[in-house]
């Protein structure tokens, strides 16, 4: 009964929207048959018409210049009127919506659930300004973000002479000062400037990441894991003695997502989890923002509290590698060394700056020993 009421809901939703564009465009309609009885276009300049005493001799009239513009703002507000009735409907009926055809059920084993969510159109009118450079900047509606401000200048340019040099040009970087703006404006770099916030993430490029993505889920991560259990997952036992027979209880744990570097594909889930951590990071002064990413993402919905219901995938952690994997286990191995990573994340090491330039002299320069000199942790 639920899915019917819902599917109800959305039918009639659909319908006034029918209704209010039909009723606009009577609207507009009447507006041009009372102020241009004879079309819009006049074939004959040297014929004139009055109406109300008003002469009508060409689209240079002054009729024509009050007119005009007055119809062109009606239309455009009738858009974004249009576009907030749309914006302001439930979840549900998005979903509905946007998935448009109802799928059936099929013969046993045939049945696949949908991965993701579709992807939902842009808001130009919420930021025009950010919305014309991304026009410009991003491939396929994709690009990489970071945030720098004065005090990384040294790291945002290794960030961005590395994501060069592989040849990604879809990238953007959130200015948080004018200095920054200046400094990426001089090295031809994409800039956008925002409010203040964090410095730049630790992130070497090394190849183009977009070529390493599946886009099968809401959120892919690069994982804090550092092998196939604690990246993908695994049962871990409680044991509880006084429990006797049932004292082993099973759970499933896995290690968190690094939100250091992250893709998410422009759905309903994707936006509601970033508006999640950033109204819980904007609530709570104290909170760390990669665990409020991975609680908003993993808890479940539950008595009182409605999780996100989005798919995630975690990355390979040997192609978008966080620094204990490279310096614990890679640079050990003569095989694992012989590997590419697309990315290297140097989120486990204070030294940043050190290690990001020994990854590219290792990775891009050839120098074997490049990584040798560093501990495995931080000192």
């Amino acid at each position: 009964m639920a899915v019917v009421g819902r599917r109800d809901k959305a039918q009639q939703s659909l319908r006034s929207r029918i209704a209010i564009a039909i009723v606009t465009g009577l609207v507009i309609g009447c507006l041009i048959a009372f102020y241009f009885p004879h079309g819009l276009i006049i074939s004959y300049p040297s014929v004139r018409t009055r109406r109300f005493g008003i002469p009508i001799s060409s689209p240079n009239s002054s009729l024509y210049r009050r007119i005009i513009p007055k119809l062109k703002k009606q239309i455009r507000d009738l858009k974004y009127k249009l576009r907030l009735v749309e914006q302001g409907k439930d979840h549900a009926e998005k979903q509905f919506l946007v998935l448009g055809e109802q799928h059936k059920g099929g013969p046993f084993g045939t049945v696949k659930a949908l991965r993701t969510n579709p992807t939902v159109i842009p808001d130009t009118l919420v930021n025009p300004r950010l919305a014309k450079i991304l026009e410009e900047v991003a491939v396929e509606k994709e690009l990489v973000v970071a945030l720098a401000n004065s005090n990384v200048k040294e790291t945002l340019e290794v960030w961005f002479s590395s994501i060069k040099r592989v040849g990604t040009n879809n990238y953007l970087v959130i200015a948080l000062d004018d200095h920054i703006v200046e400094f990426c404006k001089s090295n031809d770099v994409p800039v956008y400037k925002r409010d203040p916030d964090d410095g730049i993430d630790a992130v070497v490029y090394l190849q183009n990441p977009f070529n390493h993505l599946y886009r099968d889920s809401n959120v892919e991560s690069m994982t804090d894991g550092h092998d196939n259990m604690t990246a993908y997952g695994y049962n871990d036992v409680f044991d509880e003695p006084a429990m006797g027979w049932a004292r082993f209880a099973h759970t499933m744990r896995i290690w968190v997502f690094n939100s250091g570097f992250f893709y998410t594909r422009p759905t309903i889930a994707s936006i509601e989890l970033l508006d999640r951590v950033a109204d819980r990071l904007a609530r709570q002064e104290n909170s760390w923002d990669q665990a409020v990413f991975n609680e908003e993402l993993f808890f479940p919905p539950l008595p009182g509290y409605d999780g996100l219901l989005a798919a995630k995938r975690t990355m390979d952690f040997y192609m978008f590698m966080n620094s204990k994997v490279l310096f614990k286990t890679v640079r050990k191995d003569d095989k694992l060394k012989k590997l590419k990573p697309a990315i290297v994340h140097v989120n486990y090491h204070p030294d940043k700056l050190q290690r990001m330039k020994a990854v590219l002299e290792f990775y891009i320069n050839g120098k074997r020993d490049a990584l040798d000199a560093f501990p495995d942790g931080s000192e």
